[in-house]
């Protein structure tokens, strides 16, 4: 592997993101540039599993990228931080990581499928964090892809400012070759020498490269109010306008440049590094970064810059077994060196930097400094998280954190060995560390451990890290529901409690009245209305208490019962027998009773659900909601797509995410929380008490 480039300054790096759909070509296009600059000497396939970005094992048997990794390589006195996102919508938490470490990001669509959902995704999150943008049309040599029907489409779907800086040789299987619209120099591929090499621009494409050069000069023109006089003035603008225009284009979002080629088949990689120098922006460029001087709590604008003391963002950790945490960061001021004590402004806590990394995969690349806008790595910091700020002492500022989605979908984790709870709990620890859209809870009334995700690969995932990082197995299953009881009608009954035999008897003795509870709460409210010493006092407390403890289990299906109104209002007592042991058994005896002959039901949670979609799958996701025994409340716009609002039991919602995914083809998006209980509906009751009696018998 080639070594890192020892002297550079920020206007020689460029930090690219490169996401797009699943399956466009995305890892495949980093390993085609490796390899191009002979950063590898071995071009690696995502079918093979030997790809430098998709290293971890779990990647490699599902042959997508489930985690951001950087790819750094140098061409032509440049360092470009290749940072490779997964396209897969279960791990958007990796693109918005790696998306905060970039400053340009290139959407990668397929030539044959063109744009698709994950192009969309990519380009809404891209124009929300207003990060310069850019397209690379891939996979030009595949049966069915066709360049100008994609370039027409990416134009249709976001307008004016996308551009074409480059235009292919060839279609399909002839596809050898790209065109430099700007300079107007084509190369092709020789397969002999396995090299793209200078050629003519075919005669029969000359018009088409004068039609795509004039596109580029307007768009460019458009930007500034200079160049738009020459422009209108001459007709034309040199080469050198072109691409300072294209790089201010870009920055301000303004101008989308498209460029094209194969990455499996290494076509055109050459063509694009020339373009990734020329025309996309170096971290000088970056928008400022948002943050908080901590000295007067002020927030402050902080730009890319050498010159101001070390200031560093975490954006992403990697939590290994054997090599401890890594923190991945990006440097935005001044520049760090090993064995460096910094601030974690975040904690407020001091943090020693040992030796510190490039990282091009998983190969850490010992770095003797690394510089502002640059992107690396430490081991082992005690304090540091992700999304924290490390920073010279005397330059006390706190960048603006991410903001991830919260997760949508929980399992419930089974151990598939017996005492390996242990192992579960602290790997799942680790694992959170990495990943800031996973959660962890405990339902301590089901005795379960219960994770929650993006999706069902990404819980998926979790279990196989689990297996493969820390040695341990474990089955997930839909958790249990926390149904409950309660009583629709009012009873009054005794529980006696007597018992003789050889020496002190047991006697107690009540008459309770159990009635709906009716005022919002879900306590147990207990009213004492003895009178004339029935019941004495001190055994009064004895009564609640024995009630309190038996509201743990319902008599239909043994759930937790709520919303209980209980009266004492007679009884009787033994002077001698009597105890406080007598008075709680006799009031469990009126419980049971009591509750049997108070027409119980079982009670469900519901939850406040907030679905978003396109207008074009409303119709759909209200059948399904209906469905899912659902009640739609109402809809409202919100962000040019649709807003449902919905109530549906909770044990309709665990594969939600799942469903919603499959109607809307990944649109739509949702969030639930927990609004009330309300009564099962009949035709469910018994279905539910059957599989509570069946698991108290596994128990």
């Amino acid at each position: 592997m080639a070594r890192l480039m020892k002297e550079y300054k920020i206007n020689n790096l460029r930090n690219v993101g490169i996401l797009g759909h699943s399956g466009s070509g995305k890892t495949s296009l980093a390993e085609a540039l490796l390899f191009t600059t002979k950063t590898i000497d071995r071009l690696g396939k995502v079918d093979e599993g030997n790809t430098i970005c998709d290293y971890d094992v779990e990647e490699k048997k599902r042959k997508i990228s489930m985690s951001a990794s950087v790819a750094p390589f140098e061409w032509k006195g440049v360092k470009v931080n290749m940072l490779d996102l997964p396209g897969y919508f279960d791990f958007i938490g990796e693109q918005i990581q790696g998306m905060r470490a970039c400053d340009v990001a290139m959407i990668v669509v397929c030539g044959a499928a063109g744009v698709e959902v994950g192009t969309e995704k990519a380009w809404n999150y891209v124009n929300k964090i207003k990060l310069p943008r850019t397209f690379f049309i891939n996979k030009l040599d595949r049966e069915n892809s066709d360049y100008d029907k994609v370039l027409a489409q990416l134009k249709d779907h976001y307008g004016i400012s996308v551009v074409p800086i480059q235009y292919p040789i060839g279609k399909e299987a002839d596809f050898k070759g790209v065109i430099n619209i700007i300079s107007r120099t084509a190369t092709v591929y020789n397969p002999k020498t396995k090299k793209m090499e200078p050629a003519d621009i075919p005669a029969e494409l000359e018009e088409k490269v004068d039609e795509c050069k004039q596109m580029v000069m307007e768009a460019v023109a458009e930007t500034d109010e200079v160049l738009l006089d020459k422009y209108f003035s001459e007709g034309e603008l040199s080469d050198e306008e072109i691409y300072k225009g294209l790089i201010n284009g870009c920055v301000s979002g303004d101008i989308a440049p498209v460029m094209c080629g194969s990455a499996a088949s290494v076509i055109a990689m050459d063509a694009l590094l020339d373009d990734i120098i020329e025309c996309f922006p170096s971290p000088e460029y970056a928008l400022s970064q948002k943050a908080i001087d901590k000295k007067n709590n002020k927030e402050v604008r902080v730009n890319l810059n050498e010159k101001d003391p070390f200031s560093a963002f975490v954006f992403k950790t990697i939590a290994d077994p054997f090599v401890g945490k890594l923190s991945m960061f990006r440097v935005i001021t001044g520049k760090i060196t090993p064995d460096t004590s910094v601030l974690n402004t975040s904690k407020d806590k001091n943090e020693k930097i040992g030796s510190i990394y490039y990282l091009r995969g998983k190969s850490q690349l010992p770095a003797e400094e690394i510089i502002a806008g640059d992107i690396g790595a430490v081991a082992k910091l005690q304090y540091t998280g992700t999304g924290d700020t490390l920073c010279n002492p005397n330059f006390n500022v706190e960048y603006d954190s991410m903001n991830f989605p919260e997760p949508v979908m929980s399992m419930a984790v089974v151990p598939k060995a017996k005492g390996d709870e242990d192992k579960i709990s602290s790997g799942l620890g680790k694992l959170i560390e990495e990943d800031p859209t996973f959660k962890v809870s405990r339902d301590v009334e089901n005795a379960e451990t219960i994770i929650s995700g993006i999706g069902e690969a990404h819980l998926d995932m979790v279990a196989s890290k689990l297996k493969n990082k820390f040695g341990v197995e474990v089955a997930l299953q839909i958790p249990k529901v926390p149904y409950r009881e309660t009583i629709k009608a009012v009873s009054d009954v005794q529980g006696k409690h007597k018992k003789q035999s050889g020496g002190h008897g047991q006697y107690g003795d009540v008459k309770i009245k159990f009635e709906p509870r009716t005022d919002g709460s879900d306590e147990l409210q207990f009213v004492d209305q003895v009178v004339g010493g029935v019941v004495p006092r001190n055994y009064i407390p004895a009564v609640e208490k024995g009630l309190k403890e038996c509201i743990g289990r319902g008599v239909l299906a043994g759930y937790p019962v709520i919303r209980l109104k209980a009266t004492l209002h007679d009884g009787s007592y033994h002077p001698v027998d009597s105890s406080e042991m007598a008075f709680k058994i006799a009031a469990s005896l009126a419980y049971k009773k009591g509750l049997e002959m108070a027409s119980p039901i079982l009670l469900e949670p519901i939850m406040k659900v907030e679905v978003i979609v396109p207008d074009e799958y409303m119709g759909d996701v209200i059948g399904d909601i209906n469905k899912k025994r659902g009640r739609v409340l109402g809809m409202e716009p919100e962000d040019g797509l649709q807003k449902v609002l919905a109530e549906v039991p909770m044990s309709e919602m665990f594969t939600y995410a799942t469903d919603l995914r499959s109607i809307t083809q990944a649109r739509g998006s949702f969030r639930s929380a927990f609004e009330r209980y309300e009564e099962v509906p009949a035709a469910e009751v018994n279905k539910i008490i059957e599989t509570a009696k069946a698991l108290k018998a596994e128990a």
